[in-house]
């Protein structure tokens, strides 16, 4: 007997399709988002957009390279993140292909300069009805992947 069938939960849908469509997702998502300017990025300009209005955000995107991985530092800003996010019920996923995050998002519009993308939070808008198909689907998958006590999935972008 598997955990899922005592709790009675389905498990998350195994295989190639189901992390796809969660990469897929998150490619639209970031393209809408930073199409309605509903887009942070950077450690430090999330958290502090967090620590003035986190009801504003609505989702949370962590990314890293392999030689990122032993930077002290940006681990213990990852886990203090991790930790806002899950006090204020906002979904969370890794990524760990920085480059992809690049070329979906773009340098800084205002410099033109790379932009530190470790960390990108997706804002709600201003306007009332925004109701996004992609952070559905991902809301979506990150509940799936918490019933199976994978609290921040790792996705990986389409090429």
């Amino acid at each position: 007997m598997t955990l899922e069938e005592i709790h009675g939960q389905e498990p998350v849908p195994a295989g190639h399709d189901w992390m796809q469509g969660a990469g897929k997702a998150l490619h639209e998502l970031l393209v809408s988002a930073q199409r309605r300017g509903c887009l942070t990025a950077g450690v430090y300009e999330s958290a502090k957009l967090m620590n003035v209005d986190p009801d504003n955000v609505a989702f949370c995107v962590l990314a890293t390279d392999e030689e990122d991985e032993g930077d002290i530092a940006l681990q213990i800003h990852f886990t203090l993140i991790q930790a806002f996010c899950c006090e204020n019920d906002i979904d969370i996923v890794r990524v760990n292909d920085v480059a992809k995050l690049a070329a979906i998002v773009g340098p800084s519009e205002e410099s033109g300069e790379p932009r530190d993308l470790h960390c990108i939070l997706i804002t709600n808008p201003n306007e009332d009805g925004w109701k996004d198909p992609a952070l559905e689907k991902l809301n979506l998958f990150c509940e799936e992947s918490r019933n199976v006590n994978d609290w921040v999935p790792t996705i990986t972008l389409p090429e």
